[in-house]
C-alpha cells in the first residue's frame, strides 16, 4: 500500500452566495497547501450551496456558477482539488470538478439522483452515465457524490472493480437523529464489500430547514474508521491514508452491469519527498471506539443551535425577539438563540394577561436571569379589554371560549411583530412538534414569525434536551420548576394542556407512529393504545393541514419533518378512522 496525503474541507457554504462560497474555497485550499496534501476535497455543490433549488431554473446563476469553477481551477497548483458544482451540457447535472494546475482535467456528473423526502434532485438534474477512475502515480482512485454511495451496486462496486483504490465520496447529506451512525454502517459495509478504502465527505451549516452536521468520515479497505470530522462546524480533516495500490481486484458480481469504465491519468508521481510530518490531528486509530454513536440529545441540540444560527444571521438579522411565557418551549428556544447568538442578540418579551401565574412570570425572569439576556414586560390586559368591548356586541349572546383565547395569543403575536417591524429583530416561535401535529396552536397568534426552532422536536424531547443542556457547566439555565410544572396555555383560569389533549408520554408516540411511521389506526391501536384516543390524536393531525402550511420553517431533526418531507394536500377528503 502507498499512503496518500488528503484533506477534507468540511466547509458551511451558503446557498445563492457563489462569490462567497468560491471566495472560502480558494482561501481554504491555500491554507491546506502547506500540509503538502495530494488531493483537497470540497463537499457537494460547494460552490452554489446545497440546496440551491429554482435559483437552478436561473441562465445567469448557472453561468455564474461556471465561472466560479473556472476562477478556483487558475488558483489550483500542485494538489489535485475536487470541488462540486453544477455543470450544463445538453442538461444540468451535479457535478465534481477534478482541478489540477490551473485546468479543469475532468468533470464527474452525478448518477444517483435522490428523489424522496427533502430532496428533488430529479426536478433540476439529469444523471450522469459516465463512470470514472483517477490515477495519481501509482494509486488509482475514484470520486462519487452522495447518493451514488448507497447504491449496492452503484459507481462505487464498479469504480472498485476497475481497480480504484480509494473513493472519495462528497456530500451534501442533512441530518436527523441517527443518521451518523446509519451513514458508519452503509460505509463500513461498502468498503468491505468492495475491499476499498472511502472518504466521507460532508458539509456542514443550516440551510431553511435542513441542517448539514459535517462529521466526516475515512473507513478502510476492511471498514474501519481511521479519521472524523467534527460535527455540526466547520472542520478540515487531513490525513495520510493507507491506498491499495493493486490495479484490480475480484469482486465477482459487483461489476455484473458490464459498465465501462474511462480511467484518466492525472499525474505520473506523488510528491512524497520533502513533505512535512503531518501535525497531530483528529483521528483515530482501526478498530478504536469514536463518537459514531454519540448522545442522540446533544447531536439534536447542536443541530437546532446551528440551524438557529446560520438562518438568522445568513438572511441578514443580527437580533432575535421571543415571546416569553416561563413555560418549557419558549425556555427551550430562549436557551438555544443565546447559545446560538449570544445573550445581548436576544432579546425576550414577556406579556402576561389575566390569566398569567405568578409562577410563570418568576420562571421567565429566572431564565432570563440565568441567561443574562434582556427581558421586557408588555402586558396584554388592556389591549385585551379593548378587544373584547370592541367585540361585545356580537359576542355577548354567546359563552366564552376559544375565541377569546386566542385573541390574547394574537394580541401577543402582534406586538411581537410590533417590535420585529421597528427594531429589526427576528422573532422566533416557541411551538414544538406535537402542537404542530394536532393543531394546538393559534394562527396568526403563537405560530406568528419568521423561524420556529423547536417545530420537528416532539414534547417529550424537549424536556430530554432541557435536561441534557442543564448539565453543562457553567450552571443550569433552566429553573427546576420549569421542568416540572404541568404544561399549561394559561388562556383561561386552571388550564392545562390535558384539557385538550392526552398527556404528551401517551400523545407523542402515537404521532410518530401516525406521522413519522405512516401506521394506519387499527395498526396504532395494536400497539397497546387506547381507540378513542388514536381517533382524537389523528382526526387532530388531518384537520391541522391548513395550520401547518401557514406557519413558519423550523428546524429538520427528524426522519419525518413537516414541510419539505411530509406534504399533505389542506383540501382532503381521505380520512384515516
Amino acid at each position: 500500500m502507498t499512503k496518500l496525503r488528503l484533506a477534507l474541507c468540511q466547509i458551511n457554504p451558503t446557498v445563492g452566495d457563489i462569490s462567497g462560497n468560491t471566495d472560502k474555497i480558494i482561501q481554504r485550499m491555500q491554507d491546506m497547501e502547506a500540509f503538502g496534501p495530494d488531493i483537497i476535497a470540497f463537499p457537494e455543490l460547494a460552490v452554489t450551496g446545497y440546496p440551491p433549488e429554482d435559483l437552478l431554473y436561473k441562465p445567469h446563476f448557472i453561468q455564474d456558477n461556471v465561472r466560479a469553477i473556472e476562477k478556483i481551477s487558475t488558483a489550483v497548483k500542485e494538489p489535485i482539488v475536487i470541488v462540486g458544482f453544477v455543470s450544463k451540457r445538453e442538461h444540468l447535472y451535479n457535478s465534481a470538478a477534478l482541478l489540477h494546475k490551473g485546468a479543469i482535467v475532468d468533470i464527474y456528473n452525478k448518477i444517483h439522483l435522490p428523489n424522496y423526502g427533502v430532496f428533488d434532485e430529479v426536478r433540476y438534474f439529469s444523471p450522469g452515465n459516465r463512470y470514472s477512475t483517477y490515477s495519481a502515480g501509482n494509486i488509482k482512485f475514484a470520486i462519487n457524490i452522495c447518493e451514488d454511495i448507497w447504491a449496492d451496486d452503484g459507481p462505487a462496486a464498479i469504480q472498485a472493480a476497475a481497480g480504484a483504490g480509494l473513493i472519495i465520496n462528497i456530500n451534501a447529506s442533512p441530518y436527523h437523529a441517527g443518521k451518523p451512525e446509519e451513514r458508519f454502517r452503509m460505509l463500513s459495509s461498502r468498503a468491505k464489500d468492495n475491499k476499498i478504502a472511502i472518504a466521507y465527505l460532508n458539509m456542514t451549516g443550516g440551510q431553511d430547514e435542513l441542517v448539514f452536521d459535517g462529521h466526516s468520515i475515512v473507513i478502510d479497505n476492511h471498514g474501519a474508521l481511521i479519521a472524523e470530522g467534527k460535527r455540526f462546524e466547520e472542520d478540515d480533516i487531513i490525513i495520510d491514508i493507507p491506498v491499495d495500490e493493486a490495479p484490480s481486484r475480484n469482486l465477482s458480481g459487483k461489476a455484473s452491469c458490464g459498465q465501462k469504465v474511462e480511467h484518466v491519468v492525472v499525474y505520473d508521481a506523488l510528491n512524497m519527498g520533502n513533505r512535512k510530518k503531518l501535525p497531530e490531528v483528529d483521528c483515530v486509530a482501526p478498530g478504536l471506539k469514536s463518537d459514531i454513536s454519540s448522545s442522540d440529545n446533544e447531536d439534536i441540540y447542536k443541530a437546532l443551535v446551528l440551524g438557529t444560527r446560520d438562518y438568522v444571521l445568513k438572511n441578514g438579522f443580527s437580533k432575535v425577539c421571543i415571546g416569553m411565557s416561563g413555560g418549557i418551549d419558549s425556555s427551550l428556544v430562549a436557551v438555544l438563540a443565546v447559545d446560538a447568538l449570544g445573550r445581548d442578540n436576544v432579546i425576550g418579551i414577556f406579556m402576561p394577561s389575566p390569566y398569567t401565574s405568578i409562577e410563570s412570570r418568576d420562571d421567565a425572569y429566572g431564565l432570563a436571569g440565568n441567561l443574562g439576556m434582556k427581558l421586557l414586560e408588555e402586558p396584554i390586559s388592556s389591549v385585551f379589554d379593548c378587544y373584547l368591548q370592541t367585540l361585545k356586541h356580537e359576542f355577548e349572546k354567546l359563552p366564552s371560549g376559544i375565541a377569546e383565547e386566542n385573541l390574547q395569543a394574537r394580541i401577543r403575536g402582534n406586538m411581537l411583530m410590533g417590535f420585529s417591524n421597528k427594531f429589526g429583530w427576528l422573532v422566533l416561535t416557541t411551538g414544538n412538534k406535537s402542537e404542530m401535529s394536532v393543531g394546538y396552536a393559534t394562527l396568526y397568534g403563537d405560530m406568528a414569525g419568521g423561524f420556529a426552532p423547536i417545530k420537528d422536536v416532539p414534547k417529550t424531547l424537549v424536556y430530554k434536551l432541557c435536561e441534557w443542556r442543564n448539565t453543562l457547566p457553567p450552571s443550569p439555565p433552566f429553573p427546576e420548576r420549569v421542568l416540572t410544572k404541568a404544561p399549561t396555555a394559561e388562556l383561561k383560569p386552571g388550564q392545562k394542556d390535558t384539557d385538550s389533549l392526552p398527556p404528551y408520554e401517551v400523545l407523542d408516540p402515537i404521532l410518530k407512529a401516525y406521522i413519522e411511521d405512516f401506521k394506519g389506526y387499527e395498526e396504532i391501536v395494536s400497539l397497546g393504545f387506547d381507540r378513542e384516543c388514536v381517533r382524537k390524536a389523528i382526526t387532530m393531525v388531518d384537520h391541522s393541514e391548513y395550520k401547518r402550511r401557514q406557519g413558519p420553517p423550523g428546524i429538520k431533526i427528524t426522519a419525518m419533518a413537516f414541510g419539505r418531507d411530509r406534504r399533505f394536500p389542506i383540501t382532503n377528503k381521505y380520512r384515516s378512522c
